[in-house]
């Protein structure tokens, strides 16, 4: 059934910003994100149920941008949305479900509460929407029991791509308001400056989820071309090594990584001084070497450390295992790596745990994380629905994870995640084709100028060059000469 519509005033929703900003569920500071994020604001309606009178102005607020729409019962998404869902439910007499978000394993074992026929519609109730992921976990138990979802109402959207994830899945976002709306109207009242409100705005543009919102929040001073450049990018790194890593590119001027693949510890040291003047990025697999001893780790760092070579190490380890186990991995072991290595990665595989037994060891040492989204062999398994989650998992520990390996960041449904992670993408040669083991090859200028990568990884096609230090100028001079082409564009 269509539900009946009282209709609220312009006037009556600026009086409700004016009402949460009083109340503090509106604020403007620094702000730690649960992301690792640093935002200039932060929203936090939990407040709101200490105020009834706000409380059944925000729910009117919320059906009055239902018109048109059909439902026959609703479902508030634990814990914020659920008294919201419940003034909505009692005020106008539409049944509500509740979403168990853990599950007994006792009793009936549901997943949804409440009385309900299959083939019913579903509106979905939601405090505000950011990258729409939260209310994508409502959405999931409740079509496994039989129920459509069409329609998701929310109080605040707050312009991050939420609305274009959800129009992904064919559900239609209703806000009350947009995070813009309120910031004007803030403004428009003298509760908060220009530049504020600016900053604001800068945030939510450079922090999109989803690709750009459609009703994204207009920055006054725009990036130039496509690609915002690397100094730009810097500030918004919460890893310290993905900040170097970005300050490091622009001052050098190279976004090129040599994969030592080679075949002792010897030659790899040997490359690095050969290539170190050309690169960003040292990437090693000391595991295939025979020997390897803390002179060799020694001497590579000191390499790293020449003022003319100054470039990171990237351990290409792939760590795959639960966290007690890479914790003594990373900072134990023959190897140590986390003691030399500036960079390692990890397969999200075992689930978000992996990353929480490798910060346990790096972050005290400053390092960063690479989390693999995808990768350049054929036949991968790692893309779709996984690239989707390790996504997910990168903007939740931003202040280890520094970014991705993968191959075309450019075409993720989800999008390339926040613009503060780096994509690192791996075989690239100057022509594109592939080997007899499944590498696929792809050139620079498709690398970082159509599949949105920051970084080119290049193995065979320097180490295996007559003169490794030219080859390694050739690709440093075509991979920066793709990234000023996409900035520039």
């Amino acid at each position: 059934m269509a539900p009946k519509v009282d209709e609220m005033a312009n006037k009556d929703y600026e009086e409700l910003v004016l009402k949460l900003h009083e109340i503090e569920a509106v604020k403007f500071g620094e702000f730690k994100l649960k992301s690792g994020l640093i935002s200039p604001v932060y929203i936090d309606l939990r407040v709101i149920v200490s105020y009834p009178e706000i409380m059944l102005r925000v729910s009117e607020a919320m059906w009055a941008k239902l018109a048109g729409t059909t439902f026959d019962v609703m479902c508030g998404v634990p814990y914020t949305a659920l008294p919201i869902a419940t003034c909505m439910s009692l005020n106008h007499g539409t049944p509500m479900l509740m979403r168990r978000k853990e599950v007994k394993d006792y009793g009936t074992k549901k997943a949804i509460e409440g009385a309900f026929e299959k083939g019913q519609t579903c509106l979905i109730v939601e405090d505000l929407v950011t990258s729409g992921a939260s209310v994508m976990e409502t959405v999931q138990p409740l079509e496994d029991v039989g129920l459509k979802v069409t329609d998701v109402v929310v109080l605040i959207d707050r312009e991050q791509g939420g609305e274009s994830r959800l129009a992904s899945d064919n559900l239609k976002l209703h806000s009350a308001f947009t995070l813009s709306y309120i910031l004007d109207t803030l403004v428009k009242h003298s509760l908060v400056t220009e530049e504020v409100a600016g900053k604001v705005k800068a945030f939510i543009a450079a922090n999109q989820t989803h690709g750009a919102s459609s009703k994204a929040p207009v920055v006054e001073e725009k990036k130039k071309g496509q690609r915002m450049s690397y100094e730009d990018r810097a500030p918004l790194a919460k890893n310290p090594m993905g900040r170097q890593l970005f300050e490091l590119m622009a001052k050098k001027k190279t976004n090129l990584s040599v994969a030592a693949d080679v075949g002792s510890a010897e030659e790899m040291l040997q490359l690095a001084d050969k290539v170190g003047p050309y690169i960003a990025v040292l990437k090693t697999h000391v595991d295939v070497f025979d020997s390897w001893t803390e002179e060799h780790a020694k001497e590579l760092n000191q390499l790293a450390e020449k003022h003319s070579m100054y470039f990171l190490i990237f351990e290409d380890r792939k760590f795959a295992d639960i966290g007690n186990t890479v914790v003594m991995q990373y900072g134990g072991g023959i190897y140590k790596i986390a003691d030399w290595s500036h960079i390692t990665n990890a397969h999200l595989v075992p689930g978000p745990g992996i990353i929480d037994g490798l910060k346990k060891v790096g972050e005290p040492k400053g390092r960063g994380l690479l989390l693999l989204a995808e990768m350049s062999s054929k036949g991968t398994l790692a893309k779709g629905a996984y690239t989707e989650s390790v996504v997910k998992a990168a903007e939740e520990n931003q202040d280890f994870v520094m970014g991705f390996i993968s191959v075309s960041p450019s075409s993720w449904s989800c999008g390339p995640g926040p613009t503060g992670l780096i994509h690192m993408t791996p075989g690239v040669q100057l022509a594109a084709g592939g080997d007899d083991l499944g590498q696929q090859y792809n050139t620079p200028a498709s690398v970082i100028g159509e599949r949105g990568s920051d970084i080119i990884i290049v193995g065979r096609g320097i180490y295996k060059a007559a003169d490794p230090a030219k080859a390694a100028k050739e690709y440093r001079d075509e991979g920066w000469r793709a990234y000023e082409d996409s900035v520039n564009a």
